[in-house]
Formats: C-alpha cells, sequence, structure tokens
C-alpha cells in the first residue's frame, strides 16, 4: 500500500505537504502520526509510513519544517542543521503543525479519532508533547534526542508513553536516560526500553547506525498501542 503526499491547512495561514496513507476499507482505524527526524519525510520515513499502513492503519507524516526549509534532505546536506535551529523555538512552532494535521485526519471517515504520535531524533519530544496537550492518545519515541528538555512535560501525562533508545546513542546521554528510566518506574503509563550496543538512528534504515533487532522491537511495540487504539472508537 502506497500513500500520496496532500495538502494541510495551517491553522496560522499557509499549507503543508503531508504524506498521508489511508486503508480502503471503510472499518474504523486508529492513526499514527510520524514526526521525522532532521531529515524530513525521506525514504526512511516513508519506508515506515507504508509498513504501518500495511497493518490497516491510517498513516500522516508531516512536513515539520515547511516554514524553513521545505522538504527531505540527504544525510549530507548542510541545511538539516540549520534548519532545525532555534530547537526549542522550531519544536514549539510544530505543534501547531501536528494538531493541523491531526484535524486533518478527522477529516477522514476511517478514522476512529484515536491517534499516537511517533518521533524519531529531533521529533522525538511530540511523543511527549502529543499527549501531554496536543490532542493525541498515545506516544512512541525512537532515539529522541535533546530529550532532557522535555522530561518534566512527562508530569501529568496519563496517556501511553514509549520510549526507545540505544545506550550508545551519543544524543541521548547516559544522565538523560537514567531520569527518564526514574520517571517510567513512578507512572505506570510510561516505558522506556534501553538497548545494549545500539546507536542513534537505529530505526533508518538507510543509515550506518540501522539496527533490525531495534527496528523491529520499536514497530511491533508502536502496533501493539495502536491496536489498543483501534479497539477505541469514538
Amino acid at each position: 500500500m502506497r500513500g500520496k503526499f496532500s495538502k494541510v491547512r495551517a491553522k496560522g495561514g499557509g499549507v503543508f505537504d503531508c504524506y498521508l496513507v489511508a486503508p480502503e476499507s471503510d472499518k474504523p482505524a486508529a492513526a499514527v502520526v510520524l514526526a521525522s527526524a532532521i531529515h524530513g519525510v525521506d525514504t526512511d520515513m516513508l519506508a515506515i509510513a507504508d509498513e504501518f499502513a500495511g497493518y490497516g492503519l491510517i498513516v500522516a507524516a508531516p512536513d515539520l519544517f515547511w516554514r524553513s526549509i521545505a522538504g527531505p534532505l540527504s544525510r549530507n546536506d548542510s541545511r538539516a542543521t540549520e534548519r532545525a535551529q532555534p530547537r526549542l523555538e522550531k519544536i514549539k512552532a510544530g505543534e501547531d503543525d501536528m494538531i493541523d494535521t491531526l484535524r486533518h485526519l478527522d477529516t477522514l471517515p476511517q478514522f476512529n479519532g484515536q491517534a499516537a504520535v511517533m518521533g524519531f531524533c529531533y521529533g522525538g519530544p511530540y511523543a511527549i508533547l502529543g499527549p501531554k496537550r496536543l490532542g493525541y492518545a498515545a506516544g512512541i519515541c525512537c532515539h529522541g534526542s535533546q530529550m532532557d528538555d522535555y522530561l518534566p512535560e512527562l508530569v501529568g501525562v496519563r496517556q501511553r508513553v514509549c520510549l526507545v533508545w540505544g545506550d550508545k546513542d551519543h544524543r541521548a546521554p547516559a544522565e538523560v536516560l537514567q531520569g527518564y528510566c526514574d520517571l517510567a518506574e513512578r507512572m505506570e503509563n510510561v516505558e522506556v526500553h534501553i538497548f545494549p550496543g545500539v546507536l542513534h538512528g537505529y530505526m533508518m534504515r538507510r543509515g550506518p547506525s540501522f539496527d533490525r533487532a531495534s527496528h523491529d522491537f520499536s514497530m511491533r511495540r508502536a502496533r501493539e498501542i495502536l491496536e489498543d487504539l483501534g479497539s477505541a472508537i469514538r
């Protein structure tokens, strides 16, 4: 199953691209919104989207960089770092895009009203912000970066949040991983999985750090969370 790029209208004006895959069946389905890594909605993100779609889910992957340098970038493109800075401000601006993407999903007849956000690297914070205040029913984070800025945001979140890292991830220092592990021990809805010997970017098939076992675990755990949302018909 392959999707297509649709235009999503931004609440503050303008439109942005969003890769969208919806099942042909009229049966209600949950959705997963992919918050991409710094390279945008590239071949790796499309492969993840199409894999989820193969399980009968609705999948959306918005271009979170449309305000600066739009579209996917290659791994050696020097503009990748430029378009993500200042990072905290860019993440904050992207919150509106995640809300607008969810609003766009609400126009699909198959959508059951329940969506999880799955964030990668740069997009990792949305796995927390989505359930916290953007209307998402769950969050999954894969090799999220600079996540120390968002640890306090988990307080008060009641939805399921799953975070996965490798212990050799240079963007996730040991003290950050320990902080999330400590919080997970106190919050039943938060789970943290840390894989030994795994590097940053393990989800990206074309990248040098791709790890099949960690990738497959993350996809499987995400599907399990989404299956629970699939039974929650609004």
